[in-house]
């Protein structure tokens, strides 16, 4: 007659006890393992935003003369070389070209990718945090975009977009 109580075999239990601590240290090796997979691929996108940044800094004195150039020449085009003021034509085309600045994005671009890196190699890596901090670099390299008024720019913003997706594609799999 049984009591409803099922006695494991010593023998047994210890060999169950071993075949669950095997599955459990395992699973935190491939855990690991995949942690630094996922690392090494995040820090790959983020060096590619900032090569593509680099291509956009080199790019940016030649726009802003591009620009000015294209203004100056529309305007004595339009009005001939005495039609205008020239002193007026000046302010106007520097406020112009400072609403197409994109040097304070470019820093703050920089100080972001720095910050995640940084957060990224913390031993108290905060998935959460890498997730803010994307969003913010994304809001630079949008602005960027916005402002870039230039074909050449435009193709290294879509670059670096497509990068900071592939972060956050990476960033979702981890949360």
């Amino acid at each position: 007659e049984s009591k409803g109580k099922e006695e494991l075999d010593p023998i047994l239990w210890e060999k169950t006890m071993q075949t669950v601590s095997e599955a459990i240290q395992k699973f935190e090796q491939f855990r690991l393992a995949e942690g630094k997979s996922t690392e090494v691929k995040l820090i790959q996108y983020l060096e590619s935003i900032r090569e593509q940044l680099l291509r956009v800094e080199e790019i940016d004195p030649k726009r802003v003369e591009k620009i000015r150039s294209k203004i100056k020449g529309s305007v004595t085009e339009f009005f001939g070389s005495e039609g205008f003021d020239a002193n007026r034509l000046e302010q106007e085309i520097i406020f112009y070209i400072e609403k197409l600045d994109i040097h304070e994005e470019r820093v703050r671009l920089k100080t972001h990718l720095d910050y995640f890196m940084k957060v990224l190699t913390d031993k108290a890596s905060n998935g959460k945090k890498l997730g803010f901090i994307s969003q913010e670099i994304g809001r630079e390299i949008n602005t960027i975009g916005s402002k870039a008024n230039d074909a050449d720019m435009q193709r290294h913003v879509i670059l670096m977009k497509e990068e900071l997706e592939k972060i956050k594609e990476q960033l979702n799999n981890i949360l």
